[in-house]
């Protein structure tokens, strides 16, 4: 079967589209990775890769994905795995309908479950690995996403135990918890007899990941803040909860996340008062 990947163009009716293009002219999948390389050219792929973490912290998804994918070091995991991240991310933006979110996803999964068998102590292939098998899975139904809940939590683990200071892992290691604490017991109890059992969690394991994700990177993410305030209100810790919720309500938008944590802060608030 075809592998293919698709190249970010310039559309009038949806701002991009993805073309068609033959992986093996890429040699994205096929290639082996790079290794014993010079200390010259280990440069160059850094200079390339610092080009696209600020493109990618400054919000510019698109030329991103597009420094990304021009690179002459494709081969390289680093480039891979931060291809696949812009993938998701782009995904996660309501600008774009359902089925070409899902499209983004597939890309980066077919990417990412390729490169995970040959990568070694590099936490970040199974960080993204486990985000974007979570968000496959949410394509293909509740009964999937469920099913894979466990594996999800092994390659976060994995990825915790390789970069202990890696924020976004942590943040995601509370999202897990908090979603699943989120579940009512009825619906827990139809899961389990219909599908498969749960694992057990709750508010405050959620919590403990998210304050061990703010004190690596303080403020780094703004549904990190909205977790925050949410777990202390759940707890009933008020004073804590309308300290990080007014920090999420403020929080600087520049993506979608980020006027979500806005609108849903601000909301919580609102029953504080």
């Amino acid at each position: 079967m075809e592998r293919y990947f698709f190249f970010l163009q310039t559309n009038k009716k949806n701002n991009y589209k993805f073309m068609r293009q033959g992986i093996l002219g890429l040699g994205l999948f096929w290639s082996k990775p790079t290794s014993n390389i010079s200390n010259e050219i280990q440069e160059d792929i850094n200079k390339g890769l610092e080009e696209a973490d600020k493109e990618f912290d400054n919000g510019r998804y698109e030329d991103c994905y597009n420094t990304l994918i021009k690179s002459k070091f494709q081969n390289d995991v680093d480039v891979k795995w931060r291809i696949c991240r812009v993938l998701y991310t782009m995904s996660k933006d309501s600008k774009y309908d359902q089925s070409y979110r899902k499209d983004l996803i597939k890309q980066a999964y077919d990417i990412i479950a390729y490169e995970l068998p040959n990568s070694g102590d590099n936490y970040a292939v199974h960080k993204w690995y486990a985000l974007i098998l979570d968000a496959k899975t949410s394509f293909e139904g509740y009964k999937e996403r469920i099913k894979h809940l466990e594996k999800i939590k092994e390659h976060f683990d994995f990825a915790v135990a390789l970069n202990p200071n890696d924020a976004t892992t942590l943040h995601m290691l509370g999202e897990w918890c908090y979603q699943l604490s989120e579940m009512p017991w009825h619906q827990r109890k139809t899961t389990e007899l219909l599908f498969y059992s749960l694992p057990k969690s709750s508010y405050e394991d959620a919590l403990e990941y998210f304050l061990k994700a703010e004190s690596v990177q303080p403020r780094f993410y703004s549904i990190n803040l909205l977790r925050l305030g949410s777990c202390y209100l759940k707890l009933n810790k008020e004073d804590q909860a309308k300290y990080y919720l007014q920090l999420a309500a403020s929080y600087p938008a520049k993506s979608n996340e980020d006027h979500q944590a806005n609108k849903e802060a601000t909301e919580l608030l609102k029953k504080l008062k």
